[in-house]
């Protein structure tokens, strides 16, 4: 019982859903871990059986694009049912007076999860308004330079050329050829980008094509050595790694909280420095545009306070796992199906398999098949669901596997690819 208090106690230190349901089950599932073996953990399909349980995903589809958006397990349904349940009752009561009472409640697991203070994290819908709240926001003048990639998502860039085209800032982007397993490398090709005219540099922490992991911390130290400002587009990297936010190395930071998190779609977090929010302009109005409230930044008028809410039993889910051995599963899930394909012929690896690289974004290519015509052959024919992508010089089918996700879908995937590769499908 000992084990079960350390791994549970962050989980139920209050009365929520998940212990209310399912309590018992996850004493009986804790019981199954291996102390101080976490790749055996990461392997003990017994133990993960619970959390596969816990979704409610259609059996007959196998779902591997949860790097776009992962469903929510049934806990964070029924509490958002439960939110919604009562704000219909009498919207403008419930929903003003009773509900978004607890965002203050809900900033602070954040915080807690996130590794920061409360005063640095803004509540809100998605990666993109987070990152153009920044992104418009800052006090840049014409001819200030900034750094990107063209490797970054696409409504980050299209912000940025909007400001270029807007204010007259000069926007740089470099490319990358991705796999790439050399940290130095990578910093120096930001590095050679800036002048002493670079004031931010915008940095992706995993590349959504095909799920390359930036070393950010050594970027972000390199930049600031030369006097820009960071920009960390942490999309794909919340609810996956195990990080603090605060030790990136960043000023600024942006997640959407429905993807690896599994909280209620259209959810995201804005972190920045305690000592940046004065000078950002708000995206969106505010009765005190310069103040150094980090809720300047959460005046989005009328929003669903049930599905922001309902987000504080995702923690609760995430956290029921734990942090560090949620990433290892979804390494190992990855791993699991990317090293057997890496051995098929004609099947080629977009994506490192070393950890410090990649965790459950993988990349995958057929030889003679454009990548949406090896998306439609797995849809079609396996009732496998990916995402095919063609982007600059990135052209692959990406996976994405989440908890939820058995071995056994992915061996059908390495089957799939088999077949496909050889022509027989």
């Amino acid at each position: 019982m000992q084990k079960l208090a350390v791994l549970g106690t962050s989980a139920f230190t209050a009365n929520t859903l998940l212990q209310e349901l399912h309590a018992a089950h996850l004493e009986d599932a804790y019981k199954l871990l291996d102390a101080g073996n976490p790749e055996s953990d990461a392997r003990n399909e017994a133990f993960w059986t619970f959390f596969q349980q816990a979704y409610t995903v259609n059996p007959n589809l196998i779902n591997l694009n949860n790097g776009g958006v992962s469903p929510a397990p049934k806990v964070v349904q029924e509490a958002l049912q439960r939110y919604n349940d009562l704000a219909n009752q009498a919207p403008s009561y419930y929903m003003w007076r009773v509900i978004d009472m607890n965002r203050e409640p809900l900033r602070y697991k954040l915080a807690q999860l996130a590794g920061c203070s409360t005063e640095e994290i803004a509540i809100n819908r998605n990666t993109t308004e987070s990152l153009n709240t920044v992104i418009f926001g800052l006090p840049l003048q014409k001819g200030d330079e900034v750094v990107g990639t063209l490797q970054d998502y696409p409504n980050m860039i299209q912000a940025w050329r909007q400001r270029q085209m807007r204010d007259g800032i000069v926007y740089k982007q470099i490319s990358f050829d991705f796999p790439m397993e050399d940290d130095d490398t990578i910093v120096q090709k930001f590095a050679e980008a800036m002048t002493s005219k670079t004031k931010v540099v915008h940095i992706t922490h995993i590349v959504n094509w095909v799920g390359q992991i930036l070393p950010v911390k050594k970027i972000a130290d390199m930049a600031h050595s030369r006097g820009a400002e960071v920009i960390i587009d942490g999309a794909h990297s919340f609810g996956l790694l195990n990080f603090n936010i605060s030790d990136l190395g960043g000023d600024y930071y942006g997640t959407s909280l429905h993807k690896f998190l599994s909280a209620p779609i259209g959810n995201g977090l804005l972190w920045m420095k305690k000592e940046k929010i004065g000078k950002i302009w708000p995206l969106l109005c505010n009765d005190k545009p310069q103040s150094d409230d980090i809720r300047k930044f959460e005046t989005l008028g009328t929003r669903s306070f049930c599905i922001e809410q309902a987000t504080g039993e995702a923690i609760n889910f995430h956290e029921a796992i734990g942090s560090q051995r949620k990433e290892d599963r979804i390494r190992y899930l990855k791993n699991y199906w990317a090293e057997k394909a890496a051995q098929i012929p004609k099947v080629k690896l977009h994506t490192s398999l070393k950890s410090p690289y990649s965790c459950a974004i993988a990349g995958v290519s057929i030889d003679g098949l454009k990548p949406e015509e090896l998306d439609s052959k797995l849809f079609n024919k396996f009732k496998i669901h990916a995402v095919g992508i063609n982007w600059e010089n990135i052209h692959c089918v990406r996976v994405t596997p989440h908890v939820y996700t058995r071995t056994q879908d992915l061996d059908k995937l390495v089957y799939a690819l088999e077949q496909i590769a050889a022509g027989k499908a």
